[in-house]
Parts: structure tokens; C-alpha cells; sequence
């Protein structure tokens, strides 16, 4: 099975904080904090327990129930979780679950601790990589790293708009969404990965995830059966785009297989249009040559933008003094990049010159081109410079001083 759409076996809650709170007696100071029994929602304990394949005994519904670690690990471990927080005992049975989990050398139970301490959609990526005694090079692991970072990127830049090759555009929106992204250990060895993106407020990045890994496993069956590459193209409205690809042939390169597993968080619920479906997708490297000629199709598909652009001059250019010179602006609007180069005439040159010195941005028109991921402008025209009144000026100041950026 490729993907699995099974409901989750307890329905999902609305959202409670978690809070830190001393470790219980007989820890060190550096275990992890456990979740605040008076802030762990029961039903949320209880969709996590179902979530992680715990094996619920009581048959019956009930004012409580217990549930054992899967395939009969740990005997002796075993937690009792109330039904709600309306019984005079639920804190203590909920505070005596936590220290069981906590306890547990089961990989599940850390898990299920790390979810509570971090609210948010769980994405999780396995990476089967030849190692010896369970350890994997060193280099597998920062390719898992860069890999799904540059995962995690495609889906903010494609739940902000759909292209098949962002390149450099919404670099700096892709950046913010990552900031906000928490990692845990995943306590289950070499060649794992758990992040948590924020729910629901970053929820269109997990939504379109989720769309789009589902296209591209189509699309990359459909090429494998038929021969024929337009189901990638079809997957750029669902949020399929080279860098999505690219990353998924990272992840797959030099490993036995990967799969990657996106749930939903039980605090705040799946969103709409999803029920309580998560996503499971397993990628082979037999995939690989469909993959690999879909990043270089998504790539040529995406066509070069006839832009009007505003900027900073921070750097000129050229070989004489006189002649055309190369400047590289600060983008203030107009296009989701940073920065431009552009090829100047002496005139166009001078006058951003000019511009640089007196502190003021110009206006130029060109067009974004693909090449060098969308960082070049071309066939420049009508440059003049923008008048700012002193507010105006200050910000523009402040926004270069916050990207670093200074003229040369």
C-alpha cells in the first residue's frame, strides 16, 4: 500500500496550550519536560495512543480505559486514560499516564509526549538507508536534513501560489514559514525525521503537502505505466513544482525506499476537505528516472515574467568607466525575490548611480528570467528613480539594514 486514508480511530478536540512543568522525581535535569496533566485533553491522549498502534483492552466504552504498548512491547507498561476531565480522579490518572509514557522505552511513547508539548501537524520521514548495526553515514543524514527542509519550502512557497519553478521567488516567506517549524527527536534511530508545522495558523502549507505528494505519486505511476510525463504538469494546480520533486529525489537517492506521513493534529483537527484521512506515500528508487525528467520538465514549463520592479541599488558594477555596468537591487516590489541583477546602458548606469548616492530606489521595467532561478532581469527599460518622502526613506533603511545588505 502506497497510501493509506483510514480514519483515525478517535475523533479530533479543540486546541489546549501545553505547558512546561518540572520533571517528576527520579529524572535528570535534562529529560524532556512532560506535558501538564491539567492541560492534556483526554481525547486528544487518547487519538495519539490509537495514532501510534497502543492496544486498547477494555472492550467496552467506559468511564476509563487502558492501553499497552503495540506488538506486546513491554509487558508490564501499560497507561489508564479517563474518558473526560469530569471525574475526580481524571488529573491523577492523566499525571500517572504521563509518567508511564515518560518511563517507556518504547520509540511510540516519546513520540506521543513530543506531540502534546508541540501542538501542530505531525509530518514524519523515513529514510531506509544500508548502514551497519542500525547506523547510517553521516552524509544520509544531512540529506534527509537538507531534503526535507527543501520539502518543507516547496509546500509554503506552493500554499502561497502555484508554479511549477519558484527558484529565488518567496525565498523570504518560505524562510519565516520554517521559523515557525519545530523539530523533536523521533527516538526511533538513524534515518528519521519529525517536524511539526503550526495548526491551524500554517495550515495551507501541510493542505497543499498533502495534495500535491498525492499528485506526484500519481503522476509518477502514470508514468511508469504509460510512458507519458503530463500528469507532473497536471499537479502544478495541486501544488506540484521542481523544488517538491527535487526534494523527493533527494530523499530517494542513495536509500532503499522512503515513505513520508503527514497527521494531523488531534488538538485542532484535520481541516476541511480532509476528514481524518493522513497521508502515508512510499517512494522507490525505481521512481527515479520519472522523478529526475520531471524536475528538468517543471523547470522549462515555467516561463519568464514581464515585471514593472522597484529597488534598492546596494551594488554596481563595470569594467570602465564609462559604458554599460551590471547593479543588483534590493527588491522593495513588484516581484517575490530579494534581489535583481540587471545589465544597464551607460545611461540607465548612471542614473542608478545617482540613485545609490542619493539614497533614493528606482522603477525599472524587464522581464524575470527563469535562468538562475528567477534572480536575473532582462531587456531593462525605462529605469528612473522614485521620489520618498522622508517615512518612506526610513523604512527602505531599515528594510536593507534587516537583510544585511549595504552598497558597495
Amino acid at each position: 500500500m502506497r497510501r493509506d486514508t483510514r480514519p483515525e480511530a478517535v475523533p479530533p478536540v479543540s486546541a489546549r496550550p501545553a505547558r512546561r512543568r518540572r520533571a517528576p522525581a527520579g529524572t535528570s535535569a535534562e529529560d524532556p519536560p512532560l506535558p501538564d496533566p491539567a492541560r492534556v485533553d483526554p481525547d486528544v491522549l487518547l487519538t495519539l495512543l490509537a495514532r501510534h498502534g497502543w492496544c486498547r483492552k477494555s472492550r467496552s466504552e467506559g468511564r476509563y480505559s487502558r492501553w499497552t504498548p503495540p506488538d506486546d512491547r513491554e509487558p508490564d507498561t501499560s497507561v489508564l486514560v479517563p474518558a473526560d476531565r469530569s471525574f475526580e480522579d481524571s488529573a491523577d490518572l492523566l499525571e500517572e499516564a504521563l509518567g508511564a509514557l515518560s518511563r517507556s522505552a518504547v520509540p511510540s511513547a516519546q513520540a506521543i509526549l513530543a506531540a502534546l508539548l508541540v501542538p501542530g501537524d505531525e509530518i514524519h520521514w523515513r529514510r531506509d538507508t544500508p548502514g551497519v548495526g542500525g547506523a547510517v553515514p553521516w552524509a544520509a543524514e544531512q540529506d534527509l536534513r537538507a531534503a526535507a527542509t527543501a520539502m518543507l519550502v516547496a509546500a509554503a512557497k506552493a500554499g502561497r501560489c502555484r508554479a511549477a519553478y519558484f527558484g529565488a521567488r518567496l525565498d523570504s516567506y518560505a524562510a519565516d514559514f520554517l521559523e515557525r517549524v519545530l523539530v523533536v527527536a523521533p527516538g526511533t534511530g538513524a534515518g528519521m525525521l519529525t517536524a511539526y508545522t503550526p495548526a491551524p495558523d500554517d495550515r495551507p502549507a501541510a493542505k497543499t503537502l498533502v495534495r500535491a505528494l498525492e499528485a506526484m505519486r500519481d503522476a509518477v505511476d502514470y508514468q511508469r505505466a504509460t510512458g507519458r510525463p503530463d500528469a507532473f504538469d497536471d499537479g502544478v494546480l495541486l501544488g506540484v513544482s521542481r523544488e517538491l520533486v527535487a526534494s523527493v529525489v533527494r530523499l530517494v537517492r542513495g536509500s532503499e525506499g522512503v515513505r513520508i506521513t503527514l497527521s494531523w493534529s488531534p488538538a485542532v483537527g484535520a481541516p476541511q476537505g480532509f476528514g481524518d484521512r493522513r497521508l502515508l506515500l512510499e517512494f522507490s528508487p525505481g521512481d527515479l528516472p520519472a522523478l529526475e525528467a520531471a524536475v528538468q520538465r517543471l523547470e522549462r514549463s515555467e516561463p519568464a515574467l514581464e515585471v514593472e520592479v522597484t529597488g534598492a541599488v546596494v551594488r554596481l558594477k563595470r569594467q570602465l568607466p564609462g559604458g554599460s555596468g551590471a547593479v543588483r537591487l534590493r527588491v522593495l516590489s513588484g516581484a517575490e525575490v530579494d534581489e535583481v541583477r540587471v545589465r544597464l546602458d551607460e545611461d540607465a548606469y548612471r542614473a542608478a548611480a545617482e540613485a545609490h548616492l542619493a539614497g533614493v530606489p528606482v522603477r525599472l521595467r524587464g522581464r524575470l528570467e527563469r535562468k538562475g532561478g528567477f534572480r536575473k532581469l532582462t531587456e531593462a527599460t525605462g529605469l528612473v528613480p522614485v521620489e520618498l518622502d522622508e517615512a518612506e526613506r526610513e523604512r527602505m533603511l531599515k528594510a536593507l539594514r534587516a537583510a544585511g545588505t549595504s552598497g558597495d
